[in-house]
């Protein structure tokens, strides 16, 4: 375990920042090949392997595509 000055700025700074970003931008269904770029990983299979617990399944993005095309707009309500 890692001790020192900079321990609590791993956990809530630029590096907390980090693991909140890339699921945003997986849940949004961006790939996993642009998240890997935008963190400056060298490997895509390595952001892979750190957020895919986090990235939405497929049936999930299956019920929300046939969603968004079968469901009416409810007034005052917005699409994701």
């Amino acid at each position: 375990m890692r001790t020192g000055k900079y321990e609590s700025a791993r956990e809530h700074g630029m590096h907390a920042l980090r693991h909140f970003h890339a699921p945003v931008l997986l849940d949004a269904g961006e790939s996993i090949k642009a998240v890997s770029e935008y963190l400056g990983h060298s490997d895509p299979g390595l952001t892979l392997r750190v957020y895919a617990r986090l990235m939405p399944t497929s049936q999930a993005r299956t019920r929300k595509a046939v969603d968004r095309v079968f469901l009416p707009i409810q007034p005052g309500t917005r699409r994701e």
